[in-house]
Formats: structure tokens, C-alpha cells, sequence
């Protein structure tokens, strides 16, 4: 049985459409890949303040098409796929139990900075276990993200032990809580978006490392670019869902080429060669760990399936190689070389290729 329910699009909160954003292209295509491809493992976004980075955010999930869900389920099950199904609804399917599913908007979690361990993964009722012997657990934001976006505004300012948990469970798609003997786990595969102003401190370097790409993005300098930001915000404000029609044609012809590619990702081929010259790249960069090898490899694939081909080409690799290495490159306080300039050199070494004429 399923039953198809979404909110009524005037009850809706209207967002700024994605597909209307002016510049921080690094920031775009770094948050799509991920959207095709979760296991890249997130994207971190270091940028001045005001440069739209939570409005991108907040449009990347309203953009993106409903999933099917296990309706009352708090961890937005998927009614087909056992990794990303509650152990409730994985032993409904196994009892042959008919599920009712509702259409859901991608849920985009906004993570507090104040969050306590128990808000993020959620706590188990101790007394309601021990009396009535069954396992009481009231799910946290981890479980509300399952499939969806977890946003963490000023992430260089959360405690590390949060971002130590939120990376675990990106990295594993599992949240697992454990007290007084009593184990539960739920599925909690989302995309992890992290932002922060470097004025207020970098992320450690192991932290850093875990996020997937590393995102920088500056306030546009060009004049005529900033008055139209400006104008369009205006022009949002004045009368939010008049310009939101206006992009809807855009908006869905996106959406439809994120769709195409998540079905495309799993064809796309990556040459043997190519692999080999992107763990040579990082081999010279002293890249500790293989993450940048793989991270760079999946981002290559999302980029071609996002262009609709199944082959991986040197441009995509040049496209997304900063975004996955900058991160991870060891810092000299003493050198003034900007670590991506580091990476494009490297990569136009190995490659063969020029350097692009504005490094």
C-alpha cells in the first residue's frame, strides 16, 4: 500500500532557489557531488561571513527530489534497501508485513552549537528497560537525518568530540549508542555539511581530513556581481514565490540531471592510468593516508555521471582534485603558498596538463 502526501506548496516555507545562487561555483559543485555520491563523506565550507554559505545549504535540500519513506518511521526509512531501514521496519519486511509509505522532503538537520552527545545521538530510558524489558530509545538529529543533510554552522567551533561523532557516523553510515549494557544502533547515512570563518580557527588537521572536500569561498569582489546578489535578494524578499517560479524550469531540469546521475553513477569507468597518476599526486604531495586517493577517485566518477558520461576524463580530475587534497596537505606556518596553488602544480606535473592561466 503506499500513500503519497506532501505539504501543499502554500504551506511550504518558500526557499531561495539553488539554481539561482550567483558565483561560489567551488561550493556548488562540491555539494552536488556529494548529493550523487554520499560516500565521498561531506563537504567542508571555510569562508568569510555573509557569503551565503546556510542559504546554499537550505536550497541544495529543498532542490532535491522526495524519497519514499516508511511513514511514522523516525529514521525516514527506505521501504526497499536493509542499510538504510530501522531494525523495526527490517523485521516488518521480514514478517512480510505490508509498509505504508509516504513522499517526504530530503530532511535538511540543522546541528545546534550548544548540542549535547544525547540530543545528537540520542538516549536510551534506562527505567523503561529495566521494567518493562524492552529497549526505550528516543532517537536524536542523527536519526532524523538518515537520508538527508546534517548542516553544522561554525563547525570549528564544536566540541570535538561531537565532530568526532558526527564524522563516525558519516564515515560508517551507524549511529550506535551504548548505556549500562543496553546496545542500540539505527542507520544514519547523510551528507555532512560543516562551515566556519577561519578568523575563528582552523579545524584540527585529523578532524579536517575526514571531511571529504574542503570548500573555500570568498566574498565577490566584482562590483556588477554584488549588485545583482543584492538585487535578487530584494526581488526574493519582495515577493518570495513569484521568483521562485521564475527558476522552477531551471529547478527541475537540475533536479532531473541529479536523479539521472545517482542511476548513472554506478556505470561510470575510471581508467587504470588515471587512478595511478591520482595516488602519484598524492604521493608528492606527502597526502598521509589513502582517503585523498579515494576521495578523489569517487568525486571524479560523481562529476561525470553529473555531465552525463560514463567515462572519466583528466578534466574532471583537474575539476575536483583541490577540493578533495587542499585539506591534507601539512601546514608550514612559515610558507605563504596557498595549498590549492600546491595541489594544481602538482596535479599539472603528473597530468601533463598547464596550469590554468589565474593560479
Amino acid at each position: 500500500m503506499t500513500i503519497t502526501a506532501s505539504a501543499p506548496p502554500k504551506t511550504r516555507r518558500v526557499v531561495f532557489p539553488f539554481t539561482a545562487i550567483v558565483g561560489q561555483e567551488e561550493m556548488k559543485l562540491a555539494l552536488l557531488l556529494n548529493v550523487i555520491d554520499p560516500k565521498i563523506g561531506g563537504v567542508m565550507i571555510m569562508g568569510d561571513r555573509g557569503t551565503g554559505k546556510s542559504t546554499t545549504i537550505r536550497a541544495l535540500a529543498d532542490l532535491l527530489p522526495e524519497i519514499d519513506v516508511v511513514v511514522n518511521d523516525p529514521f525516514n526509512s527506505h521501504p526497499n534497501d536493509p542499510d538504510l531501514m530501522s531494525d523495526e521496519v527490517r523485521q516488518m519486511v521480514e514478517s512480510q508485513t505490508t509498509l505504508p509509505i509516504v513522499k517526504k522532503k530530503v530532511t535538511m538537520v540543522d546541528l545546534p552549537l550548544g548540542a549535547t552527545e544525547d540530543r545528537v545521538c540520542g538516549t536510551i530510558d534506562i527505567e523503561k528497560a529495566l521494567s518493562e524489558g524492552v529497549k526505550a530509545f528516543e532517537p536524536g538529529l542523527l536519526a532524523k537525518a538518515n537520508r538527508g543533510i546534517l548542516y553544522v554552522d561554525e563547525v570549528n567551533l564544536l566540541d570535538d568530540h561531537l565532530v568526532d561523532v558526527l564524522l563516525d557516523s558519516a564515515a560508517s553510515g551507524w549511529n550506535t549508542v551504548e548505556r549500562e549494557g543496553i546496545s542500540i544502533r539505527h542507520p544514519a547515512r547523510f551528507v555532512l555539511v560543516g562551515s566556519g570563518n577561519p578568523e575563528e580557527g582552523e579545524l584540527r588537521p585529523q578532524l579536517l581530513d575526514r571531511f571529504g572536500m574542503h570548500a573555500e569561498i570568498h566574498t565577490v569582489k566584482e562590483p556588477p556581481l554584488r549588485v545583482k546578489i543584492v538585487e535578487q535578494r530584494a526581488e526574493f524578499d519582495r515577493d518570495p514565490q513569484a521568483f521562485v517560479d521564475k527558476y522552477q524550469s531551471q529547478q527541475e531540469a537540475l533536479q532531473k540531471q541529479l536523479v539521472e546521475a545517482q542511476k548513472r553513477l554506478n556505470q561510470v569507468n575510471l581508467d587504470y592510468e588515471l587512478r595511478v597518476n591520482i595516488s602519484e599526486v598524492c604521493s608528492e604531495l606527502d597526502v598521509d593516508g589513502l582517503r585523498g586517493d579515494i576521495v578523489t577517485n569517487r568525486a571524479a566518477k560523481a562529476l561525470a555521471a553529473l555531465e552525463g558520461r560514463t567515462e572519466v576524463t583528466k578534466d574532471d580530475i583537474s575539476k575536483v582534485i583541490v577540493l578533495c587534497l587542499r585539506h591534507r596537505l601539512r601546514k608550514d606556518p612559515l610558507e605563504s603558498i596557498d595549498s590549492g596553488y600546491k595541489v594544481q602544480k602538482a596535479f599539472s606535473r603528473v597530468f601533463g596538463v598547464e596550469m590554468p592561466e589565474e593560479s
